[in-house]
């Protein structure tokens, strides 16, 4: 099922879609929609993840900097070594 919703674009914004559209055989309301869709979900994506880390730090699994910090270090040092050695 689907809804029909009314934008505003800047006409340089319009003018690429228009572009876009032209070029793969596809209407600017499915571009915009698709366009809409991707962008509802990676900005979901990333407050879900604010939310879970938020819940992590109230109960208390949390890791301090510096061991954060030693960790990543250490993964990119083994990294470097292994390719070094080819």
């Amino acid at each position: 099922m689907s809804a029909t919703m009314t934008i505003r674009v800047s006409e340089d914004t319009l003018a690429k879609l228009t572009k876009i559209a032209e070029g793969t055989k596809r209407s600017k309301s499915f571009l915009a929609g698709e366009a809409v869709s991707a962008y509802v979900e990676r900005e979901l994506a990333i407050i879900e993840g604010i939310q879970r880390g938020l819940a992590d730090v109230a109960a208390g699994r949390v890791v301090p900097h510096e061991q954060a910090m030693a960790e990543a270090r250490q993964i990119i040092a083994e990294a470097r070594r292994k390719k070094a050695q080819g």
